[in-house]
Order: C-alpha cells, then sequence, then structure tokens
C-alpha cells in the first residue's frame, strides 16, 4: 500500500472513532434525558442503539488489527492505530453505561420517584456530556495539552454526584417506599461516573498519540 493510501486508512479510522463517538454521546443525552422525564419509550431506543454501538466497535477492532498486521505500521502510525483500538473499546463500555441508565428508567416505570435529585441529575448528565464531547473533540484536534485540562474534570463530576447522593439518601430515609427507587438512582450516579472515568481514559490515550508516554490522568 502506497503511504497516501495508507494515510487515508488513518483518516478513515479517526473518523469512524469519532463518529462512534459522538454517537454515544448522544445516547447519554438521550438516557439522562428519559430518567429524569421518565420516558420508556426514549429509554427503550436507547437500549436498542446500544447493539450498533458495539457493532462500530467491532469494525473499528478488526480494521486496526489488520492495519497492524497487512502494513506494520511504525512509530507515529502505530500509535495511532493502538489507540483507536484502545479507545474504541472505552467508547463501547460508557455506550454500555448508557444503556444501563436507559434500563433504569424502564425499572423506575411506576415506582415513587425522588423528584428533589432528577433535576440535579440532569445537571450531572448535562456536564458528564461535556467532558465526553470535550475528549472526542481534543482527540481529533490531538491536543494533549487540553486532554490533561479535561481530566481534571473528574473533580468535579464526583463532587456533584456525591451532593445528588446525599440528597438521594435523604429522602429514602425520609420515605422508605422511595428505597427500591433510590438504590436504581444511586446507581445512575455510578454510571454517570464511571462514563467520565473512560472519558478521561480517551484523555490518557491523547497523551500517549502525542508522546508515547503511558499516563494516569
Amino acid at each position: 500500500m502506497l503511504r497516501t493510501q495508507f494515510e487515508e486508512e488513518l483518516n478513515k479510522l479517526h473518523n469512524q472513532f469519532y463518529s462512534m463517538g459522538t454517537q454515544v454521546s448522544a445516547q447519554l443525552n438521550k438516557a439522562v434525558r428519559s430518567f429524569v422525564s421518565h420516558d420508556r419509550e426514549l429509554a427503550e431506543e436507547v437500549i436498542a442503539t446500544d447493539k450498533q454501538i458495539n457493532d462500530l466497535e467491532t469494525k473499528l477492532e478488526i480494521k486496526s488489527l489488520e492495519m497492524i498486521a497487512l502494513q506494520q505500521p511504525v512509530s507515529s502510525d502505530l500509535r495511532t492505530i493502538i489507540t483507536v483500538l484502545k479507545a474504541s473499546s472505552d467508547l463501547e463500555r460508557m455506550g454500555d453505561h448508557v444503556a444501563s441508565i436507559a434500563k433504569a428508567t424502564i425499572s423506575l416505570k411506576g415506582e415513587e420517584r425522588i423528584s428533589v435529585a432528577e433535576e440535579d441529575i440532569s445537571l450531572l448528565g448535562e456536564k458528564v456530556k461535556s467532558v465526553v464531547d470535550a475528549s472526542l473533540n481534543a482527540y481529533i484536534q490531538g491536543n494533549d495539552k487540553r486532554a490533561r485540562e479535561i481530566a481534571e474534570q473528574n473533580t468535579t463530576v464526583k463532587n456533584m454526584s456525591s451532593e445528588i447522593q446525599s440528597k438521594i439518601l435523604d429522602a429514602m430515609k425520609d420515605n422508605t417506599e422511595t428505597i427500591p427507587t433510590g438504590k436504581e438512582y444511586l446507581m445512575t450516579l455510578v454510571y454517570l461516573e464511571r462514563i467520565t472515568g473512560y472519558a478521561i481514559n480517551l484523555c490518557e490515550w491523547i497523551v500517549y498519540l502525542n508522546s508515547g508516554e503511558i499516563v494516569e490522568l
């Protein structure tokens, strides 16, 4: 394969990865909306789309391994392919947690809700989505400095989650009928934190892509 053809293949790999990331971000937005608005239909749509995200990850994995095996890329090219291979796995896991939020929406249908926490969960969802989107943009730009800055948002997400957790626990104490509901709310906070964690993983892969250095942000 000529160098120009190889670069075109790398470009396609980048674009496919970014497309997968934007799909995960869009599904995250829908999942949180379905949760706070009690929209079962929207939740089912998110769950159905999870398979598409899984399929995209499989295609990226196969293409990445093919390029490594057949082209024997060196140095920075190899780092690019490895980054896509590893980071697409992180996106797929984000998608799994997004689907779990949607499943929680369905589980809660007809149950006693904790309205005091729902607006805050909506805001947390927006924050987590902004971290995911910023990570994807930093990837496209190859901006490792920006990636390091984004990783610092993890603390903000954890603090927001902790405050919401306190509200949920207080509501569960005040009204024992909300205990089954509260468990789903608490798990939704966990899912959102984990999605943020995988976005930070992407930031780490951006640093690796630029420097070859494996870091923990």
